[in-house]
């Protein structure tokens, strides 16, 4: 199945040229011409990654993003900036507002090309090696516990969410609400220091390799 990617843009022969060009690759490209429409197709169907430019009516690229990255649903998805702001300020607070990567217009088709399919790839091979090492590990209760800062409910947790289960499939499966699932993703990250889900994840799989 083609990956659905998502190009944000409120210049229609832009919008169509990155499009056209995504779409010679094999990817399944749905468009927006604003950011607030960005956000009513993420709420359709939650793309691979989205490609969008900074300056739109209305809400922004930032704008968009700091939405995108304030929800569990779409914390993770790849986001990519093209635009024809190009000063190194601007380049700074993409990646400050929470951009995978940053290019400028007139693009390079095969840049654009290479970037997505690195950023996808790199995704592909995070869950690819998560699921093996899952697969692998044992579950029995006296290995449970394997981080001293984490009670054993957190780190029952921090597993499911390296499994990559949602906050709600948690709570089904651990038994728990999914206010109290919250508050401990929270607290985890808190105590861990860390940004989000996949950072979370990872520290889970480091963990387990060292033991």
């Amino acid at each position: 199945m083609s990956k659905q990617l998502l190009v944000v843009d409120d210049d229609p022969s832009l919008l169509l040229a990155v499009s056209e060009t995504l779409r010679a690759e094999g990817y399944e490209v749905v468009t927006a011409r604003r950011g607030a429409e960005a956000m009513v197709r993420v709420a359709e169907s939650l793309p691979e990654l989205i490609i969008s430019d900074i300056r739109m009516p209305g809400m922004d690229g930032y704008a968009l993003v700091r939405n995108l990255r304030s929800t569990p649903r779409t914390r993770l998805v790849p986001i990519v900036f093209l635009t024809a702001k190009d000063e190194t300020a601007d380049r700074i607070a993409g990646f400050r507002t929470g951009v995978d990567a940053y290019l400028t217009k007139p693009f390079e088709p095969e840049e654009l090309v290479a970037v997505v399919a690195s950023i996808l790839d790199r995704v592909r091979r995070t869950h690819s090696d998560l699921a093996r090492m899952f697969g692998e590990q044992e579950t029995d209760e006296h290995v449970l516990i394997r981080d001293e800062d984490l009670t054993e409910a957190e780190w029952r947790i921090a597993e499911a969410v390296a499994r990559g289960l949602s906050n709600k499939e948690i709570a089904a499966e651990l038994n728990l609400s999914l206010r109290t699932v919250e508050g401990h993703i929270s607290r985890i990250l808190d105590k861990k220091n860390l940004s989000n889900r996949v950072e979370l994840a990872l520290h889970v799989l480091e963990r387990k390799q060292a033991d």
